[in-house]
C-alpha cells in the first residue's frame, strides 16, 4: 500500500517544522514491518527515516504508547533504541516517524553484547509491578495496573485477560479456564519474587537490530516493570537468540536457579496472546505448557 500524496506532503511540512529547514522527501518505499504496522522507509534530503503507519480507530493511542515504552528503556542509558523523531496522526491514520537503523547480520559478539546490556537494563527497578500506563502487546490492549508481587501481576495483568478472550471465542473451554484459576493460586509457590525490572516486555527475534557498528538497538517494546525471566522466557520462542546472548547475560546479572524449567510458565502470555490472534495453531502448546505447572 503506498502512502498517499496527501500524507506524504504532511509528513514533509512536519520535518520542516520540526529541523526548522525545508525537508525534501525524496522516496517512500514499503519496508517488512509485521502483521499490525505498515512500515516504509523514507529517504530524504536529511537521511533516512523509519515511518510506522496505522488506522488510529483500530489502535487507539497505539504509537504514543510504543514511544512512550522507547522513551522508558532509552531514560536506563543502557542499551539503544531508535531515536523518536514525530508521532502524529492524519485523518484515521497514526504514523510514528523515527531514525531508521542500517541493520546487519547478528554476530556472535553482538548478541553477547546484546545480553549485556539487557541485564543493565534490568537492573532498573520500581517500587511496584506495572507500568504509569497501558500499553499494547501485538495489536491487543495491554494492562498494566500496578501490583506488589509478579504472582499477582502476571496473574491478573497478563493471564486473565487472555483467557477470558480465549473463552469467549471458544479456543479454550470453562474447564480450560479452571485449571488456570489454579495456576493462578500455586503461583507464589513455583518461583522467587525479585524487585521490579523494567523489562521489553515483547522480547523476541524480530524485536531487536543489529546496527552496522554492532549497536543492539530495541524495537517494538511492550515496557512494564515485570519479572526480568518473563524478557529471558519470550527470547526462547520463535527460533530462540544465541548461546553467546544467554552466556553474557548470566555474567552480568546471573537468573535465579532453574531458571530454564520456568520458561514454559512466563510464556504462558504470549502463547495465549497468539491463540487470541492467529487461532488454534497455538492451543496445544498453551495446554501442554499449563499442564507442565499444575
Amino acid at each position: 500500500m503506498a502512502v498517499s500524496s496527501e500524507l506524504k506532503e504532511y509528513i514533509a511540512i512536519c520535518l520542516t517544522d520540526c529541523y526548522n529547514k525545508q525537508i525534501v522527501i525524496e522516496s517512500i518505499a514499503a519496508v517488512s514491518g509485521g502483521d499490525i504496522n505498515l512500515a516504509y522507509c523514507i529517504k530524504s534530503n536529511v537521511g533516512k527515516f523509519m515511518l510506522k503507519l496505522n488506522n488510529k480507530s483500530a489502535y487507539p493511542g497505539m504509537f504514543e504508547r510504543e514511544a512512550e515504552g522507547l522513551q522508558a528503556i532509552r531514560s536506563t542509558q543502557t542499551i539503544a533504541v531508535p531515536q523518536i523523531v514525530l508521532q502524529l496522526d492524519f485523518k484515521n491514520d497514526s504514523c510514528l516517524l523515527m531514525e531508521w537503523v542500517e541493520a546487519v547480520n547478528v554476530t556472535s559478539e553482538a548478541s553477547a553484547r546484546l545480553g549485556r546490556e539487557l541485564a543493565a537494563m534490568h537492573r532498573h527497578t520500581a517500587p511496584q509491578f506495572g507500568f504509569d500506563t497501558d500499553n499494547y502487546m501485538g495489536s491487543l490492549p495491554q494492562s498494566n495496573h500496578k501490583q506488589d508481587t509478579w504472582s499477582n501481576f502476571f496473574a491478573q495483568e497478563r493471564l486473565e485477560s487472555m483467557v477470558k478472550i480465549a473463552v469467549e471465542k471458544s479456543l479454550l473451554t470453562s474447564q480450560d479456564a479452571l485449571l488456570f484459576e489454579k495456576l493462578y493460586i500455586r503461583l507464589p509457590e513455583l518461583f522467587d519474587e525479585e524487585l521490579p525490572a523494567l523489562i521489553h516486555g515483547d522480547l523476541w527475534g524480530g524485536n531487536y537490530l543489529i546496527k552496522y557498528d554492532g549497536t543492539p538497538f530495541l524495537i517494538d517494546p511492550a515496557v512494564s516493570y515485570g519479572h526480568r525471566e518473563f524478557d529471558i522466557a519470550m527470547t526462547t520462542l520463535f527460533g530462540g537468540f544465541s548461546k553467546e546472548f544467554y552466556t553474557a547475560y548470566n555474567e552480568s546479572f546471573p537468573l535465579a536457579k532453574g531458571w530454564e524449567q520456568r520458561v514454559h510458565l512466563w510464556n504462558l502470555y504470549p502463547l495465549l496472546l497468539h491463540l487470541n490472534l492467529f487461532g488454534t495453531g497455538y492451543l496445544s502448546q498453551v495446554k501442554n505448557g499449563l499442564q507442565k505447572y499444575l
